[in-house]
């Protein structure tokens, strides 16, 4: 379970990069490719949550889910702020990769601990 969210987290990851070099270059990116680079993050999300639940003892995977989660919420705001069409701020793109990055670490030191 936790290598298919590891694998949807990749993905999404990968939308987030082309989502965040679309917002530098031309400061605006398709709604399209932000709800896949969320939907992908959100499955993965979920399989993540239903591993740590089954877990007796969390550890990583739910320190991971924990930033997973956070990075989420910052999602959640950009995506609103994309959809009312209002400037997204830099800061909060750079602190949603940079969440989702360590999560996304972190779990794969996980898998590889495992």
């Amino acid at each position: 379970m936790f290598v298919v969210a590891a694998v949807l987290f990749a993905l999404a990851a990968l939308g987030g990069i082309i989502l965040a070099a679309l917002h530098l270059t031309t400061k605006s990116a398709p709604v399209p490719l932000a709800l896949l680079h969320g939907l992908l993050a959100a499955a993965g999300l979920v399989l993540l949550i239903i591993g740590v639940t089954q877990m007796a003892s969390a550890g990583l995977p739910g320190i991971a889910l924990v930033i997973f989660i956070i990075a989420a919420l910052g999602g959640f705001v950009l995506f609103a702020m994309h959809l009312k069409r209002r400037p997204l701020p830099g800061g909060l793109i750079v602190v949603h990769g940079l969440l989702a990055v360590a999560a996304f670490t972190i779990l794969l030191i996980a898998l590889a601990h495992s």
